[in-house]
């Protein structure tokens, strides 16, 4: 029986990796993103086992009716894929502009749990999955990521309690914790800016987009009987910092 996945943010880095994984794996895969040229060319190289879905993260009035809409052969849902995510600029808050952290929790907040409700049915009549990409800034924080790693600690927390609600239907949830990983996070954080992203990432090794797929398709291929609530990983050469003190003057 082929399986299928809905997977969000497919249009780049760690979604667009999944999608080829799963794929080449013999699943179907839906991919929704808002970038129209993007999720076309994903169409083009996989081929008819890959669905197009244009759906913003940010409108769920939208998710009803673009999932009653899915073609026959993706009606049945067995993997969520809760990838579509990002971050606001690094200011500390009292810096920040309102409008970028209403993206962030509309996005990695608000629409994913709307999301996940509106596909709850179709993972239960399959005994599906759901993996929620969270991030090491759930746990670990630092300056300037007040906002987005709150909205990590929130989808860590969501999974924890939706394992909860769906004791006994059969249904799998994990939280993906990944650190550092080279994909258009930090492009997407600066606006744009590619030199602070090969700075951040340069001479340290980080993690790619497809190490994250593959631990996706391990996470997802295990024995029904097996959960992985959550699973923090990080880039060999990335730790993390010791306490911040500040020192007065005198």
């Amino acid at each position: 029986m082929t399986k299928t996945m809905f997977v969000t943010g497919a249009t780049a880095g760690i979604g667009a990796a999944a999608a080829r994984s799963f794929v080449a794996g013999g699943w179907k895969v839906i991919g929704t993103g808002r970038r129209h040229d993007r999720l076309q060319a994903l169409a083009a190289e996989l081929g008819e086992t890959f669905h197009p879905l244009e759906l913003d993260m940010r409108d769920s009035e939208s998710f009803g009716a673009a999932i009653g809409a899915l073609p026959e052969g993706f009606a049945a849902i067995d993997l969520l894929l809760n990838n579509a995510g990002l971050a606001p600029p690094m200011s500390n808050l009292q810096d920040a502009e309102q409008a970028p952290l209403d993206t962030v929790i509309d996005t990695n907040v608000s629409g994913l749990v709307a999301l996940t409700r509106a596909l709850l049915p179709r993972l239960v009549e399959r005994k599906g999955t759901v993996i929620n990409l969270s991030s090491v800034a759930a746990t670990y924080p630092y300056r300037g990521g007040a906002v987005y790693a709150g909205s990590k600690a929130f989808v860590r927390q969501f999974s924890l309690g939706l394992r909860c609600d769906l004791a006994g239907t059969g249904v799998r949830v994990t939280s993906i914790e990944p650190g550092m990983v080279e994909t258009e996070f930090t492009l997407v954080r600066t606006g744009g800016d590619q030199a602070a992203s090969d700075a951040l990432y340069s001479n340290m090794d980080p993690m790619t987009a497809e190490d994250i797929a593959g631990t996706i398709w391990w996470v997802a291929t295990l024995p029904p009987h097996l959960n992985i609530n959550t699973l923090e990983l990080m880039p060999t050469n990335q730790s993390w910092a010791g306490f911040a003190v500040h020192r007065h003057e005198g």
